[in-house]
């Protein structure tokens, strides 16, 4: 694939190593849901991934199955001071985001006071339908599979809780605005999941960094809160479990790319990032 060739950044595994490591880590940009048939990993992936003493992912996977942690999930998700997705949307709107969750076979009265932010997440899934048949794999999924498997021990860079109160610093009706955006970017065809998918598979880093970037407006704003900011924390983080055994990082692709992408910040470090195209 001479495109990829010609620019050499753009590979979804990373190498790491130099600084004070006597063992190399590996760096790999997953998208959170795929077709099946889409889904692909390259033998240098899985390579890095069985020399890999641990796997880290954004939310450490085993947290999330724990009865305790879903629990908080739940009482988290639902918005403050009695605020309904009725209050926050003009009835035009809101009639697209009911027809587009009927289609999903989720009566929206059950989401009424549940943060906008959640079922943007929802909706901007593949259909429920596909994923229980089946059709759509998650990369988390497949490597804390494929953890479980080899026998590796997985954590996470963040904990649940941080992530429901990162949404929590945007306004509902911000969250609201995001929600139909997606729902209508959705409805006008899958063309940007689809280009989305395309780029993935090219493993053109760059080109998915300008889609999210103007994806809309809506993001850019938060884009310095939803990933910046978290791609900062996770350096220190990064740094100390790189020291402790070879890890395999595993994160969404757009955390990858950017002047304050994750290789960025860790070349600042002093680490050395080469891609291991194939």
């Amino acid at each position: 694939d001479s495109l990829a060739a010609d620019h050499p950044e753009n590979s979804l595994l990373w190498e790491i190593s130099g600084k004070d490591l006597s063992t190399p880590s590996y760096l790999y940009g997953t998208i959170h849901m795929i077709d099946k048939d889409d889904f692909f990993l390259t033998a240098s992936a899985k390579e890095a991934f069985k020399t890999a003493q641990r796997i880290t992912f954004e939310i450490n996977l085993e947290e999330m199955n724990s009865l305790g942690a879903q629990f908080s999930l739940l009482m988290k998700a639902f918005m403050d001071g009695g605020v309904t997705l009725k209050s926050l949307l003009s009835p035009e709107d809101y009639k697209l985001v009911d027809a587009h969750f009927q289609e999903m076979g989720l009566p929206l009265f059950l989401f009424e006071r549940v943060k906008p932010m959640f079922l943007t997440v929802l909706a901007g899934d593949m259909s429920p339908e596909d994923y229980q048949a089946g059709e759509v794999v998650s990369y988390e999924m497949e490597f804390a599979k494929m953890a479980e498997g080899q026998d590796k021990e997985m954590a996470g860079l963040e904990t649940i809780e941080f992530q429901m109160s990162m949404f929590d610093s945007i306004p509902y009706s911000v969250q609201a605005e995001m929600l139909v955006e997606t729902i209508k970017a959705d409805d006008s065809g899958d063309d940007q999941v689809d280009q989305m998918v395309e780029m993935y598979k090219r493993q053109d880093l760059q080109g998915l960094a300008k889609m999210i970037s103007s994806e809309d407006s809506g993001f850019a704003e938060y884009e310095e809160l939803l990933l910046v900011n978290r791609n900062k924390n996770w350096i220190p983080l990064m740094g100390a479990m790189m020291l402790e055994k070879p890890t395999f990082f595993a994160v969404g692709a757009g955390h990858l790319p950017g002047e304050y992408g994750v290789i960025e910040l860790l070349r600042r470090e002093g680490y050395t990032l080469r891609p291991l195209k194939s």
